[in-house]
């Protein structure tokens, strides 16, 4: 096993909800900080410590204990786990697609068969829900199932030729080593997404782990090993954050990664960009939100209400899909406000290890001193303020924050946390601008009753994906996931994944002699 649970932890209770969410150590100073669990490095077949015995700890938001005491790789562990990679390559994109895809698909059911160890994982280290941890393996394994169903589905097409007597081919082809990084808030689904099209298409992957969430991340690839994929296919990177911005940059530039796909903040995204545009690297990037849900004066304010409370405050507002602007017609904006306010009255906050939780914990303090920031702000440029928070470390109840303005920062930074905001719209046309007046590009909605009306507005939008009476946050395996303008580009699921993990290769065949003109 890749983590070994030890016989007993010690107390941290009485540690600071401010402090750091991570330390780093070296070994000799870990030896008397018990943990819950230990998680090594993967490269290739063995799991191993990382090269200078560094090691890091994982502190759970909501309790304040150490919950995981994980490898912190440095540049050599990364190169070791690339040349791992590599090597494994040339066996592995020779592998038959029936082959690769049993593997996968005994892979995606243990992820499902480990859905409540998952759960576990989930809340300790993020402070998420059981519900949300739960849900994370069951789209896990369904995001697996789909990249399983795409090993056949690496299809070319012979094209003619004006050329008598040749016959002319599109063939499709797996790339190489590829890395994937995924973030913390969607720690099985993305993790999973970061990892299986790659193996499916043949690619042999370095995963490198949020430092939010390593136990979690491990548990994948521990799942993939356990499923039979052979030794190299897929390692597994673990870091300390203040290492983070050399091991990006290792794993990014190093000549024998051929692509990267990565999930996270637009930040980060623009470096990740930039250092693999100094080698013309193609990268996927799903980035940051700040998601529009529009109600227009026709729709049905009970069901929209319902999909801005779900879109705005599941997992604590943490999705990149998170509804953050809600937009409402002028005219039926009163009601809406006061019909939000009474559902989102009704979620229970507290610790999501109870029973019946819905609002649970953020990832780290810092998220609530972000949200009680953006609050300030608009109560001072004259916000109504709707609903009001409360925090207990790193529990924070929903906030609801009406006739909010282009001019305060919660109409334009990302939130990412309990809060949602309101502003009202004078016509349909005005919503779409309201809509468009951001940098980010991920997730849309829009209700109404007149479909075409509804249709008419949603593509007027800026976004990559928008849903009509339906909520911001939606996901399937087989969709076309991800952004545009400052939220990404290149699509995520199904064969929109393939075309992304793959080259196409050009080829003919002559079957008769050639004239030349020299």
């Amino acid at each position: 096993m890749f983590w070994k649970k030890k016989s007993k932890h010690a107390s941290t209770n009485d540690m600071r909800a401010n402090e750091p969410e991570t330390r780093g150590a070296s070994r000799n100073d870990q030896e008397d900080k018990l943990s819950l669990y230990n998680v090594s490095l993967r490269i290739g077949a063995d799991d191993v410590p990382s090269s200078d015995r560094k090691t890091l700890s994982r502190v759970g938001p909501v309790t304040g204990d150490v919950v995981t005491t994980v490898a912190a790789a440095g540049v050599s562990d990364v190169n070791s786990a690339i040349e791992s990679a590599h090597k494994a390559y040339q066996t592995w994109s020779q592998t038959g697609p029936n082959h690769r895809r049993e593997i996968l698909l005994k892979a995606a059911d243990i992820i499902q068969s480990k859905a409540a160890q998952f759960s576990a994982i989930v809340m300790a280290e993020t402070g998420a829900t059981k519900m949300w941890g739960g849900f994370n393996a069951k789209l896990g394994a369904e995001i697996m199932r789909e990249a399983a169903a795409m090993t056949t589905r690496l299809l070319g097409e012979t094209i003619p030729a004006d050329r008598p007597g040749t016959l002319s081919m599109a063939i499709r082809k797996p790339v190489g080593v590829m890395v994937g990084i995924a973030p913390w808030n969607a720690p099985v689904i993305l993790g999973v997404r970061a990892v299986a099209m790659p193996i499916a298409c043949g690619n042999t992957v370095v995963m490198k782990a949020s430092e939010s969430c390593p136990m979690t991340h491990r548990l994948i690839v521990d799942c993939l090993i356990e499923a039979g994929l052979p030794e190299g296919v897929c390692n597994f990177i673990s870091h300390d954050p203040a290492d983070a911005p050399q091991i990006v940059e290792a794993l990014v530039t190093h000549p024998l990664v051929k692509r990267v796909n990565f999930t996270g903040s637009t930040k980060v995204g623009k470096i990740i960009a930039a250092h693999a545009a100094k080698d013309l690297k193609p990268v996927l990037l799903e980035l940051g939100g700040k998601a529009p849900f529009i109600v227009l004066d026709d729709a049905n304010l009970d069901e929209a209400v319902r999909a801005a409370a779900f879109g705005a405050f599941m997992n604590q507002g943490q999705i990149c899909m998170s509804t953050e602007r809600i937009i409402v017609a002028e005219s039926v904006a009163d009601e809406f406000v006061s019909k939000l306010k009474a559902k989102v009255e009704s979620f229970k906050t507290g610790n999501p290890a109870e029973d019946g939780v819905q609002i649970g914990g953020v990832v780290d303090i810092r998220t609530i001193g972000h949200v009680e920031s953006l609050v300030a702000d608009a109560e001072q440029n004259s916000a109504s303020i709707v609903l009001r928070g409360a925090a207990n470390g790193a529990i924070m109840s929903p906030n609801l924050v009406d006739k909010v303005t282009q001019d305060m920062r919660l109409w334009s930074e990302e939130s990412f946390g309990p809060i949602v905001c309101v502003a009202r719209a004078r016509d349909d046309d005005h919503a779409v601008e309201l809509a468009n007046d951001t940098e980010y590009g991920l997730s849309a909605a829009v209700f109404g009753s007149d479909i075409s009306r509804a249709m008419e507005v949603a593509n007027a939008i800026e976004s990559g994906i928008c849903h009509i009476n339906g909520p911001t946050v939606f996901d399937e395996a087989q969709m076309p996931f991800g952004g545009v303008k400052a939220s990404g580009y290149g699509r995520f699921g199904g064969t929109f994944g393939v075309d992304q993990f793959t080259e196409v290769k050009w080829m003919t065949i002559n079957s008769k002699p050639l004239k030349y003109p020299l």
